[in-house]
């Protein structure tokens, strides 16, 4: 008998857990800047205009923090500056560079906006900031999706799911949000987030399904890809699992009628589910990814760092959230929202 032994080597990971942080945060941003922004054109009282209290506070916490974990993943601040002093419009990364900063800025001038009850301010920055926000989903899909020698990632489903399942997560940040800004979550229309909520996991099954029927017909090989992971490691497989039963559970959270998700416990559970599975979309996507070997056989070995790189940081930026959240829920509490002057 001859036995053979496989060594497989530890690489350093070239995208860090702050990738994961920044790609949850931004795509959070983005779709909750989308939502506020058809809100701001909502008749004054009506269910989609009450949204918008917990639409800003989630896209101020979130396009406050989103950048912070961007530039810890470059490591050293001033690299930021070489998109600047070297023009290469032909990167995703470069031009991210120029959009980001671009939807920073119109994120908080809406918001302002929103504040100080300027209707017709609003209703302008809502155009302005609505397609700042979409130049944001294709950017952050497009300089993942483009990477060819990861068949995992250059599939054209990657930058949809990304936009879906971060969505998904900007209506969870809503029901978790919407408990502390001033009437609670009898101020927020439940119903309504409701119904965008089943949109959203019933544009995921869609997505998933094509992406599936597609592969079947050989012609996505990102499909290829997955089905030889699931077959072969079984860590891949409970990863499966894993999200087909946190897809039923938000089924099952969301088919509650809206007086029952109102409850503190349900809204909670419900809010956690659907923040947690647009996070752990992007480990996966980010971290697990990069453990497959480009070539050869086997995983490659991920240990968590404990520092900086990695749970420390993820602790760091959950922390600066729940900061940024209480400031906002606080200064809504002291100094009453100005929705209540918006007219038309």
């Amino acid at each position: 008998m001859q036995i053979s032994e496989l060594l497989t080597p530890v690489y350093d990971a070239a995208w860090l857990p702050w990738a994961v942080q920044y790609f949850f945060l931004i795509g959070i941003a983005a779709t909750t800047a989308l939502t506020a922004a058809v809100a701001a054109f909502g008749h004054a009282g009506s269910p989609v205009r009450r949204l918008l209290p917990a639409a800003v506070a989630v896209l101020l916490v979130s396009a406050i923090a989103a950048p912070v974990s961007l530039l810890a993943d470059l490591h050293q601040p001033g690299r930021f500056w070489h998109f600047y002093a070297h023009l290469t419009p032909w990167s995703w990364m470069w031009l991210g560079a120029v959009l980001l900063p671009v939807f920073i800025g119109l994120s908080m001038l809406f918001c302002a906006a929103w504040w100080w009850g300027r209707i017709g301010w609003l209703r302008l920055l809502a155009v302005a900031l609505a397609l700042s926000a979409a130049s944001i989903l294709v950017y952050t899909g497009a300089e993942v999706m483009v990477l060819r020698s990861r068949p995992l990632w250059h599939t054209a489903f990657l930058p949809v799911n990304f936009g879906l399942t971060a969505w998904l997560g900007a209506l969870g940040a809503m029901f978790l949000v919407g408990r502390w800004l001033p009437g609670g979550m009898k101020a927020l229309p439940v119903e309504t987030l409701r119904g965008l909520s089943l949109t959203a996991v019933t544009l995921l099954a869609i997505s998933a399904s094509a992406w599936a029927g597609l592969g079947l017909l050989g012609a996505d090989p990102s499909f290829d890809a997955a089905l030889r992971l699931f077959a072969e490691f079984p860590i891949w497989r409970i990863s499966l699992a894993g999200a087909v039963i946190t897809g039923f559970c938000m089924i099952a959270l969301l088919q509650r009628p809206a007086r029952a998700l109102a409850a503190p416990l349900p809204s909670a559970a419900l809010a956690l589910t659907m923040l947690g599975a647009a996070w752990i979309f992007r480990w996966v996507v980010f971290m697990s990814v990069q453990g497959v070997p480009k070539f050869g056989a086997g995983l490659y070995l991920y240990d968590m760092p404990w520092g900086s790189d990695g749970l420390l940081g993820m602790v760091g930026v959950l922390g600066l959230c729940v900061a940024l959240v209480t400031a906002v829920t606080w200064a809504l509490e002291s100094f009453p929202a100005r929705e209540r002057g918006l007219a038309g």
